[in-house]
Parts: C-alpha cells; sequence; structure tokens
C-alpha cells in the first residue's frame, strides 16, 4: 500500500535525523536554493539543467551525510541541494540505505537519480581519493569542489579511478569551477578526471581545472559506445595532461575558451565519427593538440579563431592523423544554444582568474573580461527527457494492435491491458519495481511514449528507464509517469523499466507515437 504523505515525510526526516546524530549533516529549512549562476552549453539543451533548484537545502562535512541527504528525500526525484565543507574522504563514506537512493561505500554515488546539486561552499569543499559517480540520472549540478588523487589500483580505490564519472543513460549534468586533479597516471594508478559512457549526454563542464593526469577524460569506453555526446567544455584549464583532453568516440562536443598548458602527447581526440567544434581555444607548449589519434577509426573537426604557443606535431601515419600546424576544418558542426566566446588571446587571462574551485565562481562577460555569475532564470525543476506532458503527441497510438510482455505481474493484471485503450485496466509488476514492453512484428519508428498511471495511483512511479530492448541501450530516464520524448529510433520492441516506486505501480496505458 501506498503510503501517506505525512508517513513519507515522517520517514525523510527520520534518516536524516539519524545522519545528524551521527555527525556530518546540518538540517535547514526548504527554501529556493541552488548553484549559482545558470548553466551553459548542451547543458541548456533537452529542457535545461537545474538541479536541486526549489528543493530542501542540507549542509553535509562527510561523504555519508551527502548519502544520508539523497536517502531522506521523499522520492529519487525530490529536487535538493547539497551544501558540502570540508574534507570528504573513505574515513567518513559510507552506504546509506532508502527508497530515494542507491549508494554505496567509499564513492559518492548519484545513481537513479535527479534533480540534486552538491556546491562547495564555506571553507571549500574537498573529495580526497574519493570519485563521484553518477549513475542512471538526470539534472544534476556539481559546483565548486575540488576532487583529487582518485585511484583504479593501489589503495584505496574509488569509482574506477575517475574523478567524476557518468555512465548508463545519464543526461542533463553540469560540472561547474571544479578542480579535478591526479598526481600521475595509468601506472600510478589513476584514470580519467571527467568521464562519459554507455549513453550519456547533455553535459557542460565549466571554468574548471583538470590537471597533472594521464588522461583528462573521454566521452565513450570503446570504439563501439558511440551513443554519448552533446558535450561543451569552455573556460577550462587543462594543464600537464598526456592525453584525452577530450577523447571523443562518436557523439559531438564543442571546446571553446579552453587553455591547455602542457597536453604531452595528444589533446583533442575526434575518433570514431565524432565531430568537434574547436574554436578560440589557446593551445601552449603542447604537441598534437588535435586529430584522431591511436586509431585508424576517423572522427572531424571543425576550427575557428585558435591560437597556437609552441606547439608541436607529430607526422602522419596509419593510427595518427593529427590536424597539423594549419588545423584545417574536415567537417561542420551546428551549435544549438547561444554563446560568447572571448577571443583566443585573451583566453588564458580569463581562464587564470575563473578556473577552478574557490575562485568565487566568477566567469567571463565573453569580452575579455570577468564577472559575478548570472543568477537563473526560474524554470522547471525536471529537465529530464521524460514526463513533461500528459497531453500525447499527435498521431496514432502504435501500441493498440502490437504486443506486449514483461516482468512477472500482479495477480489480476494482464499485459493486454496496457495497449487497449482502456483507462480502466492496468498492468502492475508483481513488487515495486519491473518492466514491461511493447512489441511489433516489423521494425517501427518511434519518438514518443505516454505512460498513463491508473486511477487513484498517481505519483505511484518513480525513477524510470526508457530501453531501446532490441540494441540494449537507454532511450530516456527520468522519474514519475506522462510523456517521454526522445530521438527517433527504429526498433521492433521498447521496454519501460520501473526502477523505483512509492507504493505499487499501476499503468492504465503504455502509449508509442512515431512523432
Amino acid at each position: 500500500m501506498r503510503q501517506p504523505v505525512t508517513r513519507r515525510l515522517q520517514a525523510a526526516v527520520a534518516t536524516l535525523a539519524l545522519a545528524a546524530a551521527a555527525g556530518g549533516i546540518v538540517l535547514t529549512a526548504p527554501e529556493a536554493s541552488a548553484a549559482a549562476g545558470s548553466a551553459t552549453g548542451y547543458a541548456t539543451q533537452n529542457g535545461g539543467t537545474t538541479g536541486g533548484a526549489g528543493g530542501q537545502t542540507v549542509r553535509a562535512t562527510t561523504g555519508t551525510a551527502i548519502h544520508a541527504a539523497l536517502c531522506g528525500r521523499a522520492a529519487a526525484g525530490t529536487p535538493i541541494v547539497i551544501e558540502v565543507e570540508g574534507t570528504i574522504n573513505h574515513g567518513n563514506t559510507s552506504k546509506v540505505s532508502g527508497g530515494s537512493c542507491n549508494t554505496a561505500d567509499g564513492v559518492i554515488e548519484l545513481k537513479q537519480i535527479s534533480n540534486v546539486t552538491i556546491v562547495g561552499v564555506g571553507g571549500g569543499a574537498v573529495f580526497d581519493q574519493i570519485g563521484i559517480h553518477i549513475r542512471e540520472s538526470s539534472n544534476v549540478i556539481i559546483q565548486n569542489v575540488t576532487v583529487r588523487n582518485v585511484k583504479k589500483s593501489g589503495s584505496p580505490t574509488s569509482n574506477g579511478g575517475d574523478a567524476i564519472g557518468m555512465e548508463s543513460g545519464v543526461r542533463n549534468v553540469w560540472v561547474d569551477h571544479t578542480t579535478l586533479e591526479a598526481s600521475g597516471g595509468e601506472s600510478e594508478g589513476y584514470d580519467g578526471l571527467f568521464d562519459m559512457k554507455a549513453d550519456t549526454r547533455y553535459v557542460t563542464l565549466s571554468y574548471s581545472i583538470l590537471r597533472n593526469s594521464g588522461r583528462g577524460g573521454l566521452v565513450g569506453s570503446s570504439e563501439s559506445d558511440v551513443s554519448n555526446g552533446f558535450v561543451t567544455y569552455h573556460h577550462n584549464l587543462y594543464e600537464n595532461i598526456d592525453s584525452r583532453a577530450p577523447l571523443l568516440r562518436g557523439g559531438i562536443g564543442h571546446m571553446f575558451n579552453n587553455h591547455y598548458v602542457r597536453i604531452n602527447s595528444s589533446g583533442i581526440n575526434s575518433r570514431a565519427g565524432a565531430r568537434a567544434k574547436v574554436e578560440n581555444n589557446y593551445f601552449e607548449d603542447s604537441k598534437d593538440v588535435l586529430g584522431t589519434f591511436y586509431t585508424d577509426a576517423a572522427g572531424y573537426w571543425q576550427t575557428a579563431g585558435n591560437t597556437l604557443d609552441n606547439v608541436t606535431w607529430s607526422s602522419p601515419g596509419e593510427d595518427n592523423n593529427p590536424a597539423g600546424p594549419d588545423m584545417k576544418s574536415t567537417t561542420t558542426v551546428s551549435i544549438p544554444y547561444a554563446y560568447t566566446a572571448d577571443a583566443a588571446g585573451c583566453v588564458p587571462d580569463v581562464v587564470s582568474r575563473t578556473a577552478g574551485a574557490g575562485k568565487g565562481l566568477k566567469v567571463s562577460d565573453g569580452n575579455c573580461a570577468t564577472q559575478p555569475p548570472t543568477e537563473p532564470t526560474p524554470g522547471p525543476t525536471d529537465p529530464t527527457p521524460g514526463p513533461t506532458d500528459p497531453t500525447p503527441p499527435g498521431g496514432t497510438n502504435l501500441s493498440i494492435g502490437a504486443g506486449s510482455d514483461g516482468s512477472s505481474k500482479a495477480s489480476g493484471t494482464s499485459f493486454g491491458h496496457l495497449r487497449d485503450g482502456d483507462l480502466n485496466t492496468y498492468w502492475s509488476p508483481a513488487g515495486s519495481t519491473g518492466h514491461a514492453s511493447i512489441k511489433w512484428d516489423s521494425a517501427t519508428a518511434v519518438s514518443s511514449v505516454v505512460i498513463r498511471e491508473a486511477a487513484g495511483s498517481a505519483g505511484s512511479i518513480g525513477a524510470w528507464r526508457l530501453l531501446d530492448a532490441d540494441a540494449g541501450t537507454v532511450l530516456a530516464s527520468g522519474d514519475g509517469a506522462g510523456t517521454i520524448s526522445f530521438p527517433r529510433t527504429t526498433l521492433r520492441k521498447i521496454t519501460f523499466e520501473i526502477v523505483s516506486s512509492n507504493g505499487t505501480p499501476k499503468i492504465a496505458e503504455y502509449e508509442t507515437y512515431a512523432g
């Protein structure tokens, strides 16, 4: 049975109270608090990125307290702003359990959640040898924190060696004014500073420092992992990085107004069909700052307004295609958002005054000067790609006449009720989670889904994922029932997976549309 609101709120407060008693968390009243400034770049697309704006603000001084704040919410999508101060490490980061979280020891785990801001305050926030892992989540902001010396081998280890890592259907993440650093490369136990894989999209890294690492970061974990993309990197400092600044496998990356210093082996590595727009950056004392490297799977780039200051280039070879000193464009890339780029010549100065944690969150004014962050325009708190509007898209409901199946169903319900056009019938999973699919005999193009809950069960569905069952890829993820829009995809079977719920989910209709 679904818990009354009062009981759920009591449970949330109790979880937070336990953490407070253990130390490391301070409760504050709900308020319209959020990260300073507004998201930029690709994080503004797909509905935008607002993090925990409008939710409760909680102060945390330990990793366990961060987890407790996530677990103490009413649901996995309840907005929250977590202000962090002090040093977060293995000794103070433990797993916390709850219906609105999925945490683990030894890592800051943002898994199967949405609408969360983590922001460093006061004397600063340092994540020492402990990484931030974002998985199956959306609408996340990380701002004004330092993450350092996260290892994948040796001791202690965390997050596969990534300072910040994202994977599995992640959408809309803004990482801003952070300092991400290591003390060596793979042989010293470190991996990437800023990695994305397994269908991660609509991400911006801005005003950050990435330094002293063998690997800056990647988009796509292999030549076949090309469903990632739409990533913006601007006003960042890459310093003393061996390679991957970043490595792009498929997708689109936009790099502007970054300062690259001592890129030792290769810089922006566009491969496996990726397209990079590279403009108004300053490359200094570096080697092979742009090209396709260590593979014969070509990537492409469009360049404009960059400055090369003591940059050397290797000769082209079978597995290396450096852009060369003229950095001639090999494609065109259309950028869907508005932005103003500083002239490349002033980038070193602007970046030195703005990038990294503890810089007062200053930003460029687009004219080679700095200013305080622009405050965000009030907007929706859940910009995930899905449920936004119970009104169905135009066209025919493709589920009528299709097939359906799924995980174990509750007694008295039927998969056929998902596609019978009758809101008085419904399907329920046998437990609080489960999945249901619509399927066709031949490949069918779909671009939106409408999930309608049965009467009396509105709000039962919590976090969810929508899957292309043929390819096993995540089309969208979010929280709550409604309309889900995604890039038009041709498939034979589409699966709606309920990851968490508030009681017993009841789906009256699972509608599909071509758009």
